[in-house]
């Protein structure tokens, strides 16, 4: 245990010593009358006094970093909380239990450079016990809560950009309390060139007390941040996402006649059609581009048919000239009729020369809103709209309550989606303030929508595992998935001198084996072989079956006649990599 008198600001205090060492060497060379070696020592000082470019904030040790000098974090399996619900699948997602450096300490040891996605909303410091520090909350009246904070951050997040696989992106949910301190954070952890997205996401609506407070004159909140980076190419989006556009695009004002392709106006088509007209003259309107908007977001006949793939595809929009095509193709192009060369469709404009045409067929499709519809959309930008209405939903996520934070699953969902690929090849997420779970039931539900094959890490601290497993259990009666339930532990250095220190450690690789894997070690498939002697009494007891997996320390080796029976049995050897435990021992 970190004793009482813990200093959290050691930086300050080294720099108060410099500071006055300093003053101390000018004051003495001023008595000597040494001018030129005050004036480079007042120098010395001006720029350590002078505030640079950027995030600046005082550092702040954490106990929990401190303790990990004298003693080795670990996992220690709790096997009663082991969930088996996929009987097809010998693939495991993982629970981590503990403070999250910890975790993180060992996840850099297992999936260094491996992890493809990480979502994290940590917490947000509004001083209103959201925020611990060293086993105290931090609230407004804490003048280093800032850098506290951020200390924080950076400890985890300069591990969490090791973990990202070279394609892997990073989003981290934040409000404006810390947000723009967390940016500059991020830009020198990952940095400027690898930032991807600033999401500004509408979580929550100006109703109830937000109402009153704008009403007052406030400019009331209503969305928060959503910060990505990456540590390759910022182009993250590899799905796209749409918004719906409720109405009809007036622009869209022409028609090609289906029978001779000749071009008319969409309201000329409609005339044409006496089904068409009474449903205008029922409203009380004329048929016109603007009665056409309105009607098509009250009137399902006239929705119905404008949407329709029969109508939608001749329905065009006209663009600008086309001055890149050669003369054959300008050719091609008649007056007052639709032409399609390559991927565009064209026309004639009153002066004879080529313009675009752009189809309303492409602007239709199902959008990605709360309520999905299909209609007109538009590609989402950085804007995403709408997300205050899945709060009404939140307290009944997953089946289980978390007083603040509850973050919607749609988000979640639509963060993993849209940035990585729909592929058979394992996707594996992070969120290491797992907090209730959203995150695992998000990756459960795009499993079971065939959006992907994805597997989770979860890591919380033990103040809320209880309500991350019980929605663990809760989601896998729906989508049955496999979960290992580890919690982080201590090998203490003083316990173990000499060697001693690495057989103990020893004791602790099949966890660790586990979680890089995602394997089962107590499957008889599987063997971890820590001593010579133990490869040989389980080939003399035929314990070790046909196209099993083993995993040796690298101080076990093969004799050749135990080479030969592995071959027999086409086992796959792997050796225990050296990192596990290495850095640890000697550090």
């Amino acid at each position: 245990m970190i004793e009482d008198n813990f200093n959290e600001r050691p930086k300050h205090n080294s720099r108060i010593e410099s500071v006055n060492f300093l003053k101390e060497q000018i004051v003495k060379a001023e008595k000597l009358g040494n001018d030129d070696y005050v004036n480079k020592l007042e120098e010395i000082l001006r720029i350590i006094n002078n505030k640079k470019y950027g995030l600046v904030w005082e550092e702040h040790s954490e106990k929990v970093k401190e303790e990990m000098k004298s003693k080795i974090p670990v996992f220690v399996e709790d096997k009663s909380k082991q969930i088996n619900d996929d009987k097809g699948s010998e693939q495991y997602n993982f629970l981590l239990e503990g403070d999250n450096l910890h975790s993180l300490h060992l996840l850099e040891k297992t999936h260094e450079g491996k992890i493809d996605f990480i979502y994290i909303d940590p917490p947000y410091n509004t001083g209103n016990k959201d925020f611990k520090y060293n086993d105290k909350f931090i609230d407004d009246s804490d003048n280093f809560k800032h850098s506290k904070w951020l200390s924080f951050m950076e400890h985890r997040l300069s591990i969490a950009r090791k973990l990202l696989s070279d394609n892997g992106v990073i989003f981290i949910s934040i409000d404006n309390r810390e947000g723009y301190q967390l940016k500059l954070l991020l830009d020198e952890i990952f940095g400027e060139n690898h930032f991807a997205a600033d999401l500004h996401v509408e979580t929550s609506a100006v109703a109830g007390p937000r109402r009153y407070a704008a009403i007052k004159g406030s400019v009331v909140k209503t969305t928060e941040f959503v910060f990505a980076y990456t540590k390759g190419s910022n182009k993250i989006m590899k799905r796209l996402l749409y918004d719906g556009i409720k109405g009809f695009d007036t622009h869209y004002s022409k028609f090609e006649k289906e029978d001779d392709g000749t071009l008319i106006s969409l309201s000329d088509r409609i005339k044409e059609d006496p089904k068409l007209v009474q449903q205008f003259t029922n409203a009380g309107l004329k048929v016109d581009m603007p009665s056409l908007n309105k009607l098509v977001q009250v009137n399902p006949i006239i929705k119905n048919w404008i949407h329709s793939d029969s109508i939608s595809k001749h329905i065009f929009r006209v663009g600008d000239k086309l001055n890149v095509l050669d003369d054959d193709k300008k050719s091609m192009i008649k007056a007052d009729k639709v032409t399609k060369i390559g991927e565009r469709y064209t026309t004639l404009n009153k002066k004879g020369k080529p313009i675009v045409l752009f189809r309303y067929f492409e602007r239709l499709g199902y959008s990605d809103d709360y309520s999905p519809e299909y209609g007109e959309r538009t590609i989402r930008g950085n804007l995403w709209k709408g997300f205050s209405a899945d709060g009404g939903n939140l307290s009944s996520e997953g089946g289980v309550k978390l007083k603040n934070g509850k973050k919607p699953i749609r988000l979640i969902k639509q963060l993993i989606k849209s940035s990585t690929c729909k592929s058979s090849k394992p996707v594996t997420i992070l969120d290491f303030f797992a907090g209730s779970g959203t995150t695992g039931e998000s990756v459960m539900e795009l499993n079971s929508e065939q959006e992907g094959k994805y597997n989770f890490i979860l890591a919380t601290n033990d103040e809320v595992i209880d309500t991350t497993f019980q929605r663990m259990k809760n989601i896998s009666k729906r989508y049955p998935f496999n979960l290992k339930y580890f919690k982080t532990s201590f090998v203490d250095k003083s316990d173990f001198p000499g060697t001693s220190l690495e057989d103990e450690l020893i004791e602790y690789v099949a966890p660790l084996v586990e979680l890089e894997f995602g394997v089962d070690v107590s499957n008889p498939g599987i063997q971890i072989i820590l001593e010579e002697e133990q490869l040989d009494d389980l080939l003399n007891e035929n314990k070790i079956v046909q196209n099993s997996t083993i995993f040796i320390v690298p101080d076990v080796f093969l004799d050749n006649n135990q080479k030969i029976k592995l071959m027999n049995l086409n086992v796959t050897i792997n050796e225990i990599p050296n990192y596990f435990f290495g850095k640890d021992m000697w550090s």
